[in-house]
């Protein structure tokens, strides 16, 4: 045996997912979604090692096999690092705890139906034929007053807005429901896309589901999200106009333009990120901007889509410019609704608060002040949940440093 082999550890695992994807193996965590790409040499360790070798047997029996010298000791410890190692020779090992799943008591078995094709169909059915009913009867089409359902402003305004919260949450919830078919946890939770304030499913654990369960997954919402328009289409083919029905189609129609805004990371972005075999688009493209801005001030380093191959950085710049032009359009589209909207209903209460008129003026003004402070607090905490990490690490680095890029994670 090499005289560098000396290790003896034994090694147990977390349960790991492994496939197989172009040339490498997508090897991680489920219950963390942490998964990495491997070399099929990795692989093979992983499984020899799980058979109940050590280190060091592992070591020399890949040599043995394919004449390759691996270093299977530093293998383990980067593997221990990602949280994959359960124990070594029986001491246990600090890992990422486990994502805790929103609707645990929801097992695959509850909800595996979902994963048919059959479901698809069925849901695919209903808005091909509201379609149809569209063409026929062209007065059931919607219009933007129909999404005025109410005369009374203030009960429009918060029945619109738990109507908005209810159908987002469905949206989210089938997401969750054909991930949990799949086997995987997911959690649903508040998050932020740009100006957004958005509800959200971590799904991380799919990288190791096979292609057509991902892409399941990936348009579940949108499925769902048409085939309640749909279904608001033919109950008033069956009973006649409806005010309400028309505003719940609109607002799930809204819904699936706003999916299409692959410049963030929606729905459509990590279907078309899974079709071009790009596993990480959306950060390669902005650490791709950050190195040009750096560029043009004058700060030299390497470039962060040098390592992928050609094919591959080609679509990454692609994607960027479409990147910084959809944000820009959208963040222009945010100044012009804070500036003339938001700022202007707060202004208006703060006056009305100051030289009150009665009653109800008052409570309206309160109420109006109450809203706003609420979606502002609410983005404001999802924006730190997800980002405060990343902005204490560059506070804690200086002035000097905070300037430079951070590393790609």
């Amino acid at each position: 045996m090499p005289e560098a082999i000396v290790d003896d550890r034994r090694v147990v695992f977390h349960p790991l997912g492994m496939r197989e994807d172009a040339g490498e193996w997508i090897v991680g965590r489920a219950d963390t979604g942490h998964f990495v790409a491997l070399p099929p040499d990795g692989v093979r360790a992983i499984r020899l090692l799980r058979s109940g070798l050590s280190v060091a047997e592992t070591q020399w029996r890949i040599h043995h096999d394919t004449g390759r010298r691996l270093a299977v000791a530093s293998f383990v410890d980067s593997l221990a690092a990602l949280g994959f190692v359960r124990s070594l020779d029986g001491r246990e090992v600090d890992s990422p705890a486990p994502i805790r799943p929103s609707l645990p008591r929801i097992r695959a078995e509850h909800v595996r139906w979902l994963l048919s094709p059959v479901v698809a169909v069925l849901l695919l059915a209903v808005p091909l034929a509201a379609a149809a009913v569209l063409v026929v009867d062209p007065g059931l089409r919607p219009s933007w007053h129909q999404l005025i359902w109410s005369d009374r402003g203030t009960l429009f305004l918060a029945g619109q807005a738990a109507l908005a919260w209810v159908l987002i949450y469905l949206h989210e919830l089938s997401h969750l429901l054909t991930a949990r078919a799949a086997g995987v946890p997911g959690t649903i939770r508040l998050g932020t896309r740009l100006q957004f304030l958005v509800m959200q499913t971590d799904v991380s654990g799919i990288w190791q589901c096979t292609r057509r369960v991902r892409w399941t997954v990936y348009l579940s919402g949108i499925v769902l999200d048409l085939a309640i328009s749909g279904s608001c289409v033919l109950t008033q083919a069956a009973i006649g106009p409806n005010r309400f029905l028309s505003s719940v189609m609109i607002t799930k129609l809204l819904g699936v333009a706003i999916e299409l805004m692959v410049f963030m990371r929606t729905d459509v972005y990590f279907l078309l990120q899974d079709m071009l075999s790009c596993r990480s688009l959306y950060q390669d493209a902005a650490a791709y901007c950050r190195y040009l801005a750096a560029r043009c001030a004058g700060r030299e380093h390497a470039s962060p889509v040098a390592g992928l191959q050609p094919r591959e950085r080609r679509i990454v710049r692609g994607y960027a410019v479409l990147l910084v032009a959809g944000s820009v359009c959208s963040l222009v589209l945010a100044y012009l609704v804070y500036t003339k909207v938001t700022l202007v209903l707060a202004t208006r209460a703060v006056h009305t608060l100051a030289q009150p008129s009665g009653p109800l003026s008052t409570a309206d003004a309160v109420a109006t002040l109450a809203a706003l402070v609420s979606a502002q607090g609410l983005w404001m905490l999802a924006w730190w949940r997800r980002h405060g990490a990343r902005v204490r690490a560059l506070l804690g680095r200086g002035t000097a440093r905070s300037a430079r890029p951070s590393p790609r994670t």
